[in-house]
């Protein structure tokens, strides 16, 4: 008996050795993460590009290092440069370079579902997501999360999408879809966790489109963290902020900001992960097959967006913050213009009379600098092509969908509205109080209209809620997009495509109405939105 007891504590004593011999050695792993690069692909002036990343990549794994490759979404549109090719290039780059995964940004979804599944054949790298969820199945869209070899450590990669994407990208392009919010969220999180720990994983690494803005109620980044157990390293997006934050016994919260002006790199140290993040400068060397491939598109798109349109003695800002989403701006006077120009061309002779034109702050993603204007200059503000279209409604739902579309300001807000044939007043120092909320959509009606945010004219005569107003809007906002849920009940009797798409309208307003160049009057703003 004493023989049996001592050769099983022999056995187990061999199994501890054995085990803790051929433990993983997470020092030789390296984690290198971007986000929110949104085609800023190619090397410039703080900007460090595919290229860099991947000679960067090359340098850790030849001094001895495992590198795991990942982005946290948000990779195929915005510059023109992957725009073109409704983010086909984006992919093309990213298969070059070596990424391992990746997960799905709002913006993975503006081309549509089609071309986005297109995108998904095409990458040579695993993209997951575990809470967005076909609703007819109720399944998830695409693959949850992946396992990873890098040396002898054995990585479990998830995705998270943010629930914002039902509003921040055009509503048709995420029908039959669900994404998973706050508990039910936390839930499939903490489940990933679970079975890629049961599979056998050194590490969890959570890639995560969120960010930390706490906004129209949504789950952040800090709120997942907080409630699901077992993350090492979370990679975020979204909000694009610099993170590195070390939560004591909890996930490592790392981000880049955006469009690769930062290389996200973790390393383990001490029994922890620890952020060393490359900013631009740091390293600047290029691989030279990306640096080529990269090189190659970027003329394909320059001689094709070179064309000349109008020309401006002055910077028109496209910033975000101060800026579109947080303010009346002279790039959203000049817009907001041109579309309204465009629809009353349009409708000169069928009608309606459009009265006014609202556009959302957060469909401008560049500003004009001095000198040219650019087919390219255009494409780089309004990289959607979204349709025009004219809504009527009355003028109660009207003041409704603009106090919405401010009740965080002065914090931005895509919803942000930049308007022509609109004078309004914001209070900011008034809360915004919360009314019912809209049916599909995470905004909320005001409970005390006016209280905030007053309308003082519409077409130069005086506001009545009483009244209808037709508006001209992007059919984003039409279909409930960002903060304008107020238009859906109207949107199917009540609204038409003018014909034209946003930089079409652009274009003809520059060439046409301005005869090629931009006047002085747009250098300030016009004084449509007083804000205290």
């Amino acid at each position: 008996m004493k023989f049996k007891k001592l050769l099983a504590g022999l056995v187990l004593s061999s199994l501890f050795v054995c085990s803790s011999a051929f433990a993983a050695d997470l020092s030789k792993l390296i984690i290198m993460h971007t986000n929110d690069t949104h085609g800023f692909d190619q090397r410039a002036d703080g900007i460090n590009g595919m290229a860099t990343i991947k000679d960067l990549k090359d340098d850790f794994e030849a001094k001895g290092y495992n590198v795991l490759l990942v982005d946290a979404g948000d990779a195929i549109q915005d510059n023109n440069l992957v725009n073109m090719s409704k983010g086909a290039s984006a992919i093309k780059f990213f298969n070059e370079v070596g990424y391992d995964a990746q997960t799905l940004g709002n913006h993975e979804f503006d081309y549509g579902q089609e071309v986005l599944e297109a995108r998904l054949k095409e990458a040579k790298y695993d993209i997951v997501s575990a809470n967005v969820i076909v609703e007819a199945t109720g399944k998830t869209y695409i693959k949850p999360s992946t396992i990873i070899q890098k040396g002898d450590v054995k990585v479990g990669v998830f995705g998270l999408s943010t629930p914002e994407t039902l509003v921040s990208t055009n509503p048709k392009n995420v029908r039959g879809l669900k994404f998973l919010d706050h508990e039910e969220l936390y839930k499939c999180a903490q489940k990933q966790v679970d079975e890629l720990k049961a599979d056998g994983c050194d590490v969890i690494v959570a890639l995560g489109h969120i960010g930390s803005t706490k906004k129209a109620g949504y789950a952040t980044a800090e709120d997942i963290i907080a409630n699901v157990k077992g993350i090492d390293v979370f990679v975020d997006g979204h909000d694009h902020k610099v993170k590195n934050f070390e939560n004591p016994g909890s996930a490592l919260h790392v981000s880049t900001g955006s469009y690769t002006r930062n290389i996200g790199v973790v390393k383990y140290d001490n029994g922890k992960w620890v952020a060393d993040l490359h900013k631009y400068g740091r390293f600047n060397s290029e691989d030279e097959v990306v640096k080529k491939l990269v090189d190659k598109e970027a003329e394909k798109v320059a001689k094709a967006m070179n064309q000349k349109i109008a020309k401006v003695a002055f910077d028109l800002s496209g910033e975000r913050v101060p800026g579109v989403r947080t303010q009346e701006m002279p790039l959203g006077d000049l817009v907001a213009d041109a579309f309204l120009w465009q629809a009353r061309q349009a409708m000169a002779v069928t009608g309606p009379k459009i009265d006014a034109a609202i556009i959302n702050g957060g469909g401008l993603r560049g500003g004009i600098k001095q000198g040219l204007v650019t087919r390219g200059t255009v494409s780089a503000i309004m990289p959607y092509n979204n349709q025009l279209y004219v809504i009527t409604v009355p003028g109660e739902v009207l003041h409704n969908v603009l106090e919405t579309s401010t009740c965080v300001t002065p914090e931005e807000m895509g919803g942000f509205p930049q308007v022509a044939g609109i004078e309004m007043t914001l209070d900011t120092t008034v809360p915004f109080a919360r009314g019912e909320q809209y049916e599909g959509s995470s905004y909320y009606k005001p409970a005390k209209p006016g209280s905030r945010l007053q309308i003082k004219s519409i077409n130069g005569k005086p506001f009545d809620p009483k009244a209808e107003y037709t508006i001209l809007a992007l059919e984003f906002q039409c279909n409930g997009g960002d903060s304008y849920a107020g238009f859906m009940p109207y949107a199917a009797k009540n609204s038409r495509s003018i014909g034209y798409i946003d930089t079409d309208a652009f274009i003809n307003y520059l060439k046409t109405e301005l005869g090629g160049v931009i006047p002085e009057r747009y250098k300030e703003s016009q004084g449509r939105i007083q804000i205290k």
